[in-house]
């Protein structure tokens, strides 16, 4: 299977289903419910083991197929031995991640993802948005990936933690933020306020545009800066996942 096949297959599949060993054993540990668990039959790996007796302590039906079973359901081909039927992801508000940020004592800090289609690179942004400590990130239901099985494994099981809202609108979402004392920071290649000159240490939210086109119009008019990340090579520009990232660190850095 190619990968543009493999691309089409992975949007096309349930959020119900997640793979590979790190994302199944994160949404145990996080308490995420788990219907049935899928292994590979004649695979004695001890990680594998492991992973199936937490499987069933945590209620899960544990079945063995053959592996040529699970490289027809797995969108990606790279199952590592096991995919998991479970319950639909429960997507957050963006209250949540209000109430997130105040708990920490922290001002918000959100990640919003303009129309993205690669379930890579939004895995990528989940699990950079994580580890970062960012309190949430946005996507719209229209015209974007969702919780696909790719997407949790590309976080490599940061979904089960970071707090993720799907909106009708993005732009009023961003209206709303800004009416809350939210920034707002759309990275573009031309941008007018450089990196090193982006104030992100108050409520700031990270814009991310699509792959192809970047922000769309009315997004990118909604912003109160454009960034600019230094490009040093001849190519034009990073993917929407390393640009998330120089941006969350950029945010990290600046907040201490």
């Amino acid at each position: 299977m190619n990968n543009k096949a493999m691309q089409q297959r992975a949007e096309e599949l349930p959020e119900g289903m997640i793979e590979g060993r790190n994302a199944i054993t994160e949404a145990l540990r996080s308490g995420r419910a788990i219907n049935k668990v899928f292994l590979a039959d004649g695979d004695n790996d001890r990680a594998l083991g492991r992973l199936a007796a937490m499987a069933k302590d945590a209620g899960a039906v544990v079945v063995r197929v053959d592996r040529r079973k699970l490289d027809e359901m797995s969108p990606t081909g790279a199952h590592q031995g096991v995919i998991a039927s479970v319950a639909p992801h429960e997507y957050a508000t963006v209250e949540d991640m209000f109430a997130l940020a105040a708990s920490r004592g922290e001002k918000p800090l959100l990640v919003l993802c303009d129309e993205l289609s690669d379930p890579h690179n939004l895995g990528a942004i989940v699990r950079t948005a994580e580890c970062a400590g960012a309190h949430g990130v946005i996507i719209p239901k229209r015209r974007s990936v969702g919780l696909t099985a790719v997407v949790g494994k590309a976080s490599a099981g940061a979904i089960e933690y970071m707090p993720i809202a799907r909106v009708a609108n993005l732009a009023n979402t961003i209206r709303d933020l800004k009416a809350q004392g939210v920034w707002i920071f759309g990275t573009c290649a031309d941008g007018d306020t450089p990196l090193n000159k982006a104030d992100l240490k108050d409520a700031a939210a990270i814009v991310i545009g699509n792959e192809g086109q970047g922000m769309g119009r009315l997004i990118g008019e909604s912003c109160d800066f454009k960034v600019s990340i230094p490009l040093k090579g001849q190519i034009s520009s990073l993917n929407a996942s390393a640009a998330a990232a120089v941006m969350l660190y950029e945010a990290v850095r600046q907040r201490g």
